[in-house]
């Protein structure tokens, strides 16, 4: 396990560099950009992007972890698929090729022949990523890869991305915008019980050098697999004061029923990825969604490092019926192996029960009763 963790962390950190090479570059980003159609369309958003970014973060993990376990290869999935159109009505399939000078060629294509851009991501793609992580190396966890698959969200909150806001004042240190909610987030998980049994969320923009205006990116990990728990970060302590992180746009009946529990303790933020990474950090005591608005691969990696810390996140929907039906311990969890029946596209891998991310036991009970007492408002 330790060589796969290291493996997914370097590529992770790979990324990371690449989404902030594309970010720097504003002339360049600019052109980057693609509207998803039809069954990729993410309903939640009037207008979601497909970035090149996200396209190469997607296929550079694929190829570098893929490379190192040949037995995963077929088992790394991602959200974005990798079909790119260009200004001059190309369609590139974008992959990592033998050669950083093959894939200057190929970027060429996608970036309308620019061959300064087109070199700076070749580079960036067959750069060597070597990882010095000393708690790494001790992980003495055994998962057998011929049981496991990944998700990966390329660039988890692209819509801020895009808007590029760099300096949003955290509210209480949960920042309600801009880059700090972009994410590279990698899951694994069982491929017969869909458990999420690894995650690592990469932080592409945790800080931004004074002198060079350079972002310094930052990951975190998770291990929860049969009984061992595994983090790098350590399991924050209960809050005399709940919290809650909702997303900008949650339903006001949801807010209403959670105000007996949270009072005026309602914060608000982008990315579904950066709100669970506000719940293992401590930021918040839980993450409520009560539309089937994230998806697997949201989901998949943050799942596994709250599992780690005693934490986890619940299926809102089954969660209800089950505690209404007298159920109050091991409420139904997500899981990431099996698509929604009936459903197309991105929406067979949605949530579609929206969700509760939670740091404890005790306080998902909280939430849950509180949920069910407001049967009138929500």
């Amino acid at each position: 396990m330790a060589a796969l963790l290291k493996s997914l962390l370097a590529a992770s950190e790979k990324a990371a560099h690449i989404a902030q090479l594309c970010r720097q570059e504003e002339a360049l980003f600019s052109l980057l950009i693609e509207e998803k159609r039809g069954a990729e369309k993410n309903k939640k958003f009037l207008q979601d992007f497909k970035t090149l970014a996200d396209v190469l973060i997607q296929e550079v993990i694929k190829h570098d972890v893929g490379k190192e376990f040949p037995e995963l290869e077929d088992h790394i999935l991602g959200e974005e698929s990798n079909k790119f159109e260009n200004g001059l009505g190309e369609t590139v399939v974008v992959q990592v090729c033998p050669t950083q000078e093959d894939t200057a060629a190929l970027l060429q294509k996608i970036l309308d022949r620019n061959q300064t851009a087109a070199d700076l991501l070749a580079a960036a793609i067959h750069q060597e990523v070597v990882l010095s992580d000393p708690a790494v190396d001790e992980v003495a966890v055994e998962i057998s890869t011929e049981n496991i698959a990944v998700w990966i969200d390329p660039i988890d909150s692209t819509n801020q991305y895009i808007r590029g806001r760099g300096h949003v004042m955290p509210v209480d240190g949960i920042y309600p915008s801009g880059l700090r909610s972009a994410l590279v987030l990698i899951g694994v998980y069982d491929r017969h019980s869909g458990e999420p049994v690894l995650g690592i969320i990469n932080e592409p923009f945790f800080q931004e050098d004074p002198q060079t205006h350079r972002w310094q990116s930052k990951y975190h990990w998770g291990i929860s697999y049969k009984g061992t728990n595994l983090s790098s970060l350590s399991q924050p302590p209960l809050r005399t004061s709940p919290r809650v992180v909702l997303s900008s746009n949650e339903k006001p009946a949801l807010q209403k029923a959670l105000a007996p529990l949270y009072g005026e303790q309602l914060y608000f933020a982008s990315g579904a990825g950066y709100k669970m990474l506000c719940v293992a950090l401590g930021l918040a005591d839980a993450y409520v969604l009560s539309e089937g608005s994230t998806f697997k691969w949201d989901s998949c990696g943050p799942h596994a490092i709250l599992r780690a810390l005693g934490g986890g996140i619940v299926d809102l929907l089954l969660s209800l019926q089950a505690w209404r039906a007298g159920q109050h311990k091991e409420l139904p969890g997500l899981t990431y192996n099996k698509p929604a029946e009936g459903s197309v596209g991105a929406e067979r891998w949605a949530n579609q029960g929206g969700l509760v991310a939670y740091i404890s036991q005790e306080h998902l009970e909280a939430v849950m009763a509180t949920l069910v007492a407001a049967k009138d408002a929500f």
